[in-house]
């Protein structure tokens, strides 16, 4: 299991080999349920810098239906937001103790795409 502390991590499938197979994001339904993303899912992962407007004061939930933010009680104290692509239309937004460690084990299960310049971008969330 690739942990990268918070309230996202990488985990393995029971009796599988050691390969990864999903991101696992806690506390991301009411009130403490998991999502499980496996990483074929995810097409692209955006990295972008937040701000008290721009979801460091967002503790749950989200002001804009095409994102929503996992619980994460210490998420003011952080500045590095990843957005996941999976498709949908709302787009997972997770703020990880280490969000680097989290973004390298996504590009080494998956052909994720990195989208960068997301700071001109960033979502009120």
């Amino acid at each position: 299991m690739v942990s990268a502390t918070g309230l996202a991590s990488c985990t393995t499938t029971a009796g599988s080999s050691a390969r990864a197979d999903a991101i696992r994001i806690r506390g991301y339904y009411f009130p403490w349920g998991t999502k499980r993303i496996p990483y074929s899912s995810i097409r692209s992962i955006r990295r972008v810098t937040i701000t008290a407007l721009r979801g460091q004061g967002r503790i749950w939930g989200t002001a804009n239906p095409r994102y929503w933010a996992s619980l994460d009680p210490s998420r003011p104290a952080k500045s590095i937001a990843l957005i996941l692509d999976i498709g949908s239309l709302v787009r997972p937004f997770i703020t990880p103790d280490d969000p680097g460690k989290v973004e390298a084990a996504i590009r080494a299960h998956s052909t994720a795409e990195v989208v960068t310049g997301g700071d001109r971008r960033r979502p009120i969330v």
